[in-house]
């Protein structure tokens, strides 16, 4: 097998006796999701906290760092990020969600920590950029395990509306970071403790991931969900699809030669654009041009992330029975909302009621699109192969979308104003409709004519 640094897939068990099969299959789903939430929950903790120290950044006595340098350091992780969620997302089909999930996490609290504890780590936008990027790297070992989970313990038609509920951990952490943030900030009336507090608390819930996440249905005896389900993909077999394949079957055979998979990358740049500029930029932008205090910008841009959990909520049950597991359609109609949205959050007028519920319509209508996306990937391909394909589209989210979002925005922001922010966010949700669109029809090819879910 050679050296491995993290521990392989773990080993199937014996199956159970049928009359436990059910009870116990139910129990265990529950708890593994439980425990990828809350993991990739804190994962937000420490992902997204940098952007509530910028403000603190720019002022003359720590550094008065412009937006265009600290647009640029806060690149770096979505450089690491892009590239590690896709050549991680290959480790983590070959390794144990378990610890993948929780090693990932610990090391990416740990960076924060460090971030915000050393002195002279804030010191200079080379520093931040290297920090940043080490940030952003174990950041890609977050998603991948989380959906080599779902592919194994959710079958296709319930996959969507599981991936849903499951992408509101996204909201979840998204939203409580700039709590964190203000918790830390009053604690030790330090703003250093916007990067190192979350990171605190991260470590905290990397311990119970540890505790409920389980690798795949079989390694605690129970049979393949496609099995327990009776929810066979068209493509499926059990011969290719219960064996771990090499790195080289994973990435040619399965990803590389998958048209659909390109096109929802693509269109995944241009999502994550839209996203990440509008949260990441929103508390400069709400103190800067709205007139909004420190903590209101913390608690607007928080709601932005509550707002997203009915929406996303709605986007997967949609897709899987309004039209019946295909995801292009809704992404499309989502993505029409959102530009409306955008358009009313760059245009009102400082109010802050008007302007809070226009963003807050934006994270209720992009999220769905970014989960929906994660979903096709894992739709298209075999199971094995779940964190790979996903980690394609997260490549293009992260290395093109989030970073022109940070540095390509930033500096737009500084040379012309908000204007050109927000001319470029619209124009980047017409062409994610534009790119989706490809996959319109020929996503239909790629769904079986399935038999009612046995449970």
């Amino acid at each position: 097998m050679g050296f491995r640094i993290f521990p392989g897939p773990a080993p199937h068990k014996p199956l159970l006796p049928d009359e436990k099969v059910k009870s116990i299959y139910s129990r265990e789903r529950i708890k593994v999701f439980i425990g990828i939430f809350v993991g990739y929950a804190a994962y937000y903790f420490v992902r997204k906290n940098f952007s509530f120290a910028i403000p603190d950044l720019q002022l003359q006595e720590n550094g008065g760092f412009s937006k265009k340098e600290l647009g640029f350091a806060f690149s770096a992780l979505s450089i690491a990020y892009g590239f590690s969620k896709f050549l991680m997302g290959n480790i983590s089909d070959r390794s144990n969600a378990r610890y993948f999930l929780s090693i990932g996490l610990v090391l990416s609290a740990f960076t924060m920590i460090f971030m915000g504890l050393v002195p002279f780590a804030t010191s200079s936008i080379a520093l931040m950029f290297v920090l940043l990027f080490i940030n952003g790297w174990v950041q890609g070992m977050g998603w991948p395990p989380c959906g080599r989970v779902v592919a194994h313990w959710y079958s296709v038609r319930e996959r969507g509306t599981a991936m849903s509920i499951w992408n509101l951990a996204h909201n979840v952490g998204g939203f409580l970071v700039g709590p964190l943030t203000v918790l830390g900030l009053e604690l030790f009336a330090d703003w250093h403790a916007k990067l190192y507090f979350p990171g605190l608390a991260a470590l905290l819930f990397a311990v119970i991931a540890f505790v409920f996440v389980r690798d795949t249905p079989q390694s605690v005896g129970l049979p393949a969900i496609e099995e327990y389900n009776n929810d066979y993909p068209k493509s499926y077999d059990a011969k290719t699809q219960e064996k771990e394949f090499s790195a080289k079957e994973i990435f040619f055979k399965y990803v590389f030669n998958n048209r659909l998979l390109w096109f929802i990358a693509i269109a995944n740049a241009f999502v994550y654009l839209v996203r990440n500029g509008i949260i990441n930029w929103a508390p400069t932008f709400l103190q800067e041009a709205k007139d909004y205090t420190q903590a209101e910008a913390a608690w607007a841009s928080g709601g932005y992330e509550l707002a997203a959990i009915p929406g996303t909520l709605l986007c997967g049950i949609m897709s899987d029975r309004l039209f019946k597991g295909r995801r292009a359609p809704v992404t499309i109609i989502y993505m029409a909302f959102t530009l409306i949205s955008v358009i009313l959050y760059w245009k009102t007028s400082n109010h802050h009621l008007m302007q809070n519920i226009s963003l807050w319509a934006i994270g209720f209508f992009i999220y769905g699109p970014v989960m929906l996306i994660g979903v096709q990937a894992i739709d298209l391909v075999p199971k094995k192969a779940a964190g790979t394909a996903a980690g394609l589209t997260g490549l293009f989210g992260y290395f093109i979308g989030d970073l022109l979002a940070n540095a390509a925005l930033g500096a737009l922001v500084d040379d012309y104003g908000w204007d050109a922010c927000f001319i470029t966010i619209a124009i980047s949700c017409i062409l994610a409709i534009f790119f989706t669109a490809f996959t319109w029809n020929r996503e239909k090819k790629n769904l079986a004519n399935l038999a009612p879910l046995s449970h």
